[in-house]
């Protein structure tokens, strides 16, 4: 790979911002660029000394610990605990928290867990993962400050219908709080027939395991989506690592929280597979097609990009996108965790109360009249304004109001025209999202 020239690439960078109206901090860019050439050729896992967190080099260099204590205290609602002899796990930040260095306005607190199972069978590893899981979802079904709004578990072992939609074999099974609490929930068969899906009936095929919850962020004052995504491994007495779900994740996204998992983190990692990288970037890559090219959202599309570029070397395109997430607008970003809190609150029987979004959303309208200003401000706070008073006619609980939906609808529009026109101001990025449009 060729090494960058930081200061030749910071400049293309500060031509391509002062165009574009984005904030750039020079010396920042000039010592992130700096410190991904020097990162080449060293230890792919760092560890900081002092707060005892660690992860992959280049995730560490975007991690910031100034909420480090509130992401542990969160960690602790979404955690799975060891069990001596029996269960090892290491939690992690993924996604935007894990890069808080760069995104002032993070959408989510995402993490994920290594759950390393020791059994003496595969079949016995799963049944232990199967109780460890409802008995969590149970615990934290509700609390002051958050709810469980849902679990996924297993596969569908056979083509059905659920609540009229047709769901293949072998797609994961999402479950709700009631659903888990009677371990079980009915389905049609394409025949009409009607059958029962039970927990334990789909416990020997896990599949993607994922719980998520709504939390109240006392840090940032509104709700956002918690979620562990798990990553279950079966170690057997003889010491072989399997991956119940047939595939050990990489590492390049994760930080983790407490020093006193590197052992079980340094046990699983050297099992990861030496393509994993590759692996990992394509993955990335399929969703940057799927927001460029049918969930049309530039703003995820750029976070994917960002680490795309980050891995890859294409350093120039990193550092700009970087800066881009870090200056005042984009917290235009935080419309998604807006609309995540809406659709849940206009869900059929939601507990989420309609003022928890009107807040959410006078909080979103101060933060832009705060840090914005000119016709920029102008537009967004007058788009902003007429979704908030949409929203004094919504009910909780009920389906999404049509003056509510078609001016979210608006907002959405307002700020993929403003990450589109930031992304394809930078001549390298523009070629790279063009290639995604010609297929």
């Amino acid at each position: 790979m060729t090494q960058p020239a930081p200061k030749q690439d910071l400049q293309r960078i500060i031509e391509s911002a002062q165009r574009l109206g984005v904030e750039l901090d020079e010396g920042e860019a000039l010592q992130w660029l700096t410190a991904m050439a020097a990162e080449q050729g060293e230890s792919a896992i760092v560890q900081d000394a002092r707060t005892g967190v660690f992860g992959h080099k280049v995730s560490m260099l975007d991690f910031s610990d100034a909420d480090l204590e509130h992401f542990r205290k969160l960690g602790r609602l979404v955690e799975f605990a060891d069990v001596p002899g029996k269960v090892e796990t290491a939690l992690a930040l993924s996604g935007s928290a894990a890069q808080s260095k760069i995104q002032s306005y993070p959408g989510d607190a995402d993490y994920f867990e290594r759950i390393n199972i020791l059994a003496e069978s595969r079949e016995a590893a799963c049944q232990i993962l199967a109780e460890q899981m409802r008995r969590k979802a149970l615990e934290t079904v509700k609390g002051p400050t958050h709810l469980l709004i849902e679990v996924k578990f297993g596969n569908f072992p056979m083509d059905v219908v659920r609540d009229g939609k047709p769901k293949p074999k072998g797609s994961p099974i999402a479950w709700g709080p009631d659903e888990i609490e009677d371990g079980q929930f009915d389905v049609m068969l394409p025949d009409g027939q009607t059958v029962t899906i039970r927990w334990e009936d789909v416990m020997l095929d896990p599949g993607w395991c994922k719980l998520d919850w709504v939390v109240s962020d006392g840090v940032r004052g509104q709700l956002v989506n918690a979620s562990n995504m798990l990553d279950v491994t079966w170690e057997a007495p003889d010491g072989t690592i399997t991956p119940l779900d047939g595939y050990l994740d990489p590492y390049f996204q994760e930080i983790y929280l407490e020093a006193d998992s590197v052992p079980i983190f340094s046990k699983l990692a050297q099992h990861v597979s030496a393509d994993a990288l590759d692996e990992y970037v394509g993955q990335l890559e399929k969703e940057v097609n799927k927001y460029l090219t049918k969930d049309i959202n530039y703003g995820k599309a750029a976070k994917r990009m960002y680490n795309v570029f980050r891995l890859t070397g294409r350093y120039e395109e990193a550092a700009f996108i970087r800066e881009l997430f870090d200056e005042p607008t984009s917290m235009l970003y935080q419309v998604w965790s807006l609309f995540r809190t809406m659709e849940e609150c206009c869900t059929p029987g939601s507990a989420i109360p309609i003022t928890d979004v009107t807040t959410q959303a006078d909080n979103l309208l101060m933060s832009v009249i705060e840090a914005l200003e000119g016709d920029e401000e102008t537009a967004v706070v007058r788009h902003l304004l007429k979704l908030r008073r949409s929203l004094d006619k919504q009910e909780s609980g009920q389906e999404m109001h049509a003056e509510v939906e078609a001016a979210r609808a608006e907002v959405i529009n307002l700020v993929n025209n403003f990450f589109f026109e930031k992304l394809t101001g930078l001549p390298a990025i523009k070629v790279y999202m063009d290639e995604f449009e010609k297929h």
